[in-house]
């Protein structure tokens, strides 16, 4: 097997910009349906907000930026991984990283197409349970987004930027007709010093804050796809610095106005946004109306480019551990036109839609369920490269030696161990509560068997490919040196 990075990937063009970082990282990271499962639990959900954001997506956009600029390599979090703990680590990370994304854009085109009935005004005929209409809505999104990036990133940045934009814009709306409202309307929730304060008397409703420590995730797949930044030791550590702060105020305000505008009996939890936006239209500016349809199709659009942005980010991973011979070789091929890794995004999608029409075709039945419980199991792998990243960014601290970063700020050795160790312990924390069943299960020792059953299954595919990549490796060394 080769070495970490020995593999070149000069090949793939370096097409990305500032800018488009910025937004890329807005649309990774950014998904308006929290702020309306974040509002759903109560005005404690802002403390909450606040809580994740100082103690794990300050210390993940710090981290993140560090690495980044010591090792701008192809790969991200694989390759930080690898050098840090050798090849065997870099594949669990790189394993889990690209497994669970396999399983993150089916649930993100539904909810993209759920909310794109409300652009056209039929968000309340059931369209979005009719698998007529979803089926070719969410196949042709994710087929979209896999052609746009199989012909490189100087097209498929389109649809992330666009996307950042249709992310962000909405979010920015809310928050303007919220502070509008605060201005000339009571509150519709009771927001005093008593409530918020987060409850944690019943521990099934704790999970919450693994969902918020989960929406706050995502800076660290700008980083995959270093080897196509212009300038990655700069560029990537200083798109994470503009993007974070924009990223937190959308969670923390967006919140705050859904609470102020809608009364908390009455919130659907999945389009919570587009409610608070009518009610503020409605009661305020009914001239604005407009601004619903308008959102609604910002909203599906931005949802879209997330999709892009995660498959183009989780192919980079498999792609490097083609080129390393972990996953078969093809899948570190580099389309002799276009200079992107296709058959890694092509096989990625290939396997999304395989569980996409799963969850469509099989609503109401056994299959359903069981893709719920996968999306649950998923939570639990997606952190493990979190425990990855900031035990990477730990013992790179411990470095004497290293390139300056181009953030311009490296702390002490106790301000890292503080930063590494916080963003640690959240995760941590962030999967144990996961595994706690939500509200209204009957069974939990079933939840939680299933769950961490799942995960380690997971873990246990990924160890078995590993074992026969490397069976495989010294079965070919022994060929050639025969």
């Amino acid at each position: 097997m080769s070495e970490p990075g020995s593999q070149a990937v000069g090949e793939l063009p370096r097409a990305l910009t500032l800018r488009d970082l910025v937004l890329f990282n807005l649309v990774a990271v950014i998904g308006v349906r929290w702020l309306a499962t974040a509002a759903y639990a109560g005005p404690s959900s802002l403390t909450l907000w606040i809580l994740a954001a100082l103690l794990f997506f300050v210390p993940q956009g710090l981290a993140v930026a560090d690495l980044a600029a010591r090792y701008p390599d192809e790969g991200g979090i694989y390759r930080w991984t690898q050098r840090a703990f050798g090849e065997g680590h870099g594949f669990l990370c790189g394993w889990c990283y690209w497994i669970n994304n396999v399983l993150y854009y089916p649930s993100l085109l539904l909810s993209s197409a759920a909310i794109a009935t409300y652009a056209f005004g039929a968000g309340d005929s059931g369209l979005a349970d009719r698998w007529e209409y979803i089926a070719p809505v969410t196949l042709g999104g994710m087929w979209l987004a896999v052609g746009l990036n199989v012909v490189g990133l100087r097209w498929g940045r389109w649809l992330q930027n666009v996307g950042g934009i249709g992310t962000y814009g909405p979010g920015a709306i809310l928050v303007l007709l919220g502070v509008w409202a605060a201005l000339t309307r009571p509150s519709a929730n009771p927001i005093g010093a008593a409530a918020l304060v987060p409850d944690v008397s019943d521990p099934s409703r704790v999970n919450l804050w693994a969902s918020i420590a989960f929406a706050y995730a995502g800076l660290e797949l700008s980083a995959t796809l270093s080897g196509e930044v212009k300038d990655p030791r700069r560029t990537v550590p200083r798109s994470i610095l503009i993007a974070a702060p924009l990223i937190a105020l959308l969670y923390l305000a967006g919140t705050g106005a859904i609470l102020w505008l809608v009364p908390h009996g009455e919130l659907n939890i999945v389009t919570g946004m587009l409610q608070a936006i009518s009610a503020a239209t409605r009661e305020l500016i009914p001239a604005l109306a407009w601004i619903v349809p308008l959102a609604a199709a910002a909203n599906a659009i931005g949802n879209l480019g997330g999709v892009g942005a995660w498959l183009s980010g989780s192919a980079r991973v498999a792609f490097v551990v083609g080129v390393d011979r972990y996953f078969p070789p093809a899948f570190g091929r580099i389309h002799p036109r276009w200079g992107t890794p296709y058959l890694a995004i092509l096989a990625q999608a290939g396997l999304s839609t395989v569980f996409l029409l799963a969850s469509v075709l099989g609503k109401g039945t056994g299959v359903e369920e069981a893709y719920l419980i996968l999306l649950d199991t998923m939570l639990l792998v997606y952190f493990i490269p979190y425990i990855y990243l900031f035990v990477c960014y730990l013992k790179a601290g411990r470095q004497a030696e290293g390139r300056a970063g181009s953030a311009g700020w490296r702390p002490g050795r106790r301000r890292t161990w503080l930063i590494g160790l916080s963003g640690l312990f959240v995760t941590v924390f962030a999967m144990g509560v996961a595994m706690i069943p939500p509200p209204g299960t009957t069974r939990a020792w079933l939840f939680e068997l299933k769950v961490v059953g799942g995960a380690i299954a997971f873990v246990a595919a990924g160890g078995l490919l590993y074992w026969r990549a490397r069976r495989e490796g010294a079965r070919a060394t022994l060929r050639e040196a025969a």
